[in-house]
């Protein structure tokens, strides 16, 4: 574990990432005290389960990501003058 202080954190932000690459846990501390902890990002691996409430209540249509061309067509050319 590397403990660093706010100002030491935002001159040398690059090189406590490479840090928490490397499987290193970084705390930064304000005034001598712990406020925050850098650690390594782990993308939750758990699909998303519906329930609750709304459980059976609505169904998600097989197609519910494809986007009809007739809608795309009037997206293409949005935001141009």
């Amino acid at each position: 574990m590397h403990i660093t202080n706010i100002s030491e954190a935002k001159s040398s932000l690059s090189a406590l990432i490479a840090l928490v690459e490397q499987g290193q846990e970084i705390i930064i501390g304000k005034a001598g005290k712990p406020v925050a902890r850098l650690i390594p990002y782990q993308a939750d691996q758990a699909d998303r389960v519906l329930g609750g409430s709304w459980e059976g209540k609505v169904k998600i249509a097989d197609d519910f990501d494809t986007l009809p061309a007739e809608i795309m067509s009037a997206f293409q050319g949005y935001g141009t003058l």
